[in-house]
């Protein structure tokens, strides 16, 4: 087209164009842990050297997917929170990311977590995707009448114990309780009914 690119935007959309491919050949799950960065580059028909230098690492390959992955996820559940309540969102949350097709990439998730913990500073990406759906579901809990703070603990626990149980289910199957959204929405009472929402 004519349109020269600086460096960095060249290096841009080329890190996507992979980033595309790697989304592509894997779909909804994650390469495993065990799987190499040279095996990764063979199923994408790239090179390891390619993969390290936009990536960095196999991590840094998990935590751009699992970032990509998560931000498809919250468009899709962006318009459960535009329709529905408190309550639907965290159920639509819960559905969304207990799905057996999902097991490959919660494992992923925790996996990355645990490299973030002791270097936050290689996944900056990653860790400030973090509080994504903790966002989305504070701006429910205001909408339903809760003051700022309040909306933001309420959903900042919430997303914890989402994250706890599904960790849960991946160390020990099948001793996650059947009832884990009820338990997980009955946290919530004990605090002040929210404010029926204004007439429009």
């Amino acid at each position: 087209m004519g349109v020269i690119l600086s460096t960095s935007e060249r290096k841009g959309s080329a890190r996507e164009r992979l980033l595309v491919r790697l989304l592509d050949a894997f779909g909804e799950a994650l390469p495993p842990p065990e799987m190499s960065l040279r095996e990764i580059a063979a199923r994408i028909e790239t090179s390891h050297a390619l993969l390290r230098y936009h990536f960095g690492s196999l991590p840094g390959v998990l935590a751009a997917m699992l970032k990509a992955q998560r931000s498809r996820d919250n468009e899709a559940l962006l318009e459960v929170a535009q329709q529905g309540t408190f309550d639907d969102f965290v159920v639509a949350i819960w559905r969304a990311y207990t799905r057996p097709e999902q097991l490959s990439r919660v494992r992923g998730f925790f996996y990355v977590v645990g490299l973030a913990a002791y270097a936050p500073e290689d996944f900056p990406e990653f860790v400030e995707s973090i509080g994504d759906l903790t966002v989305m579901l504070s701006s429910l809990a205001e909408r339903e009448g809760l003051d700022a703070k309040e909306a933001r603990d309420v959903a900042t626990v919430t997303i914890a114990a989402i994250r706890g149980l599904l960790l849960q289910e991946l160390l020990t199957p099948g001793t996650r309780s059947e009832d884990a959204v009820t338990l997980i929405l009955r946290m919530r009472e004990g605090r002040p009914a929210p404010r029926s929402r204004p007439e429009r």
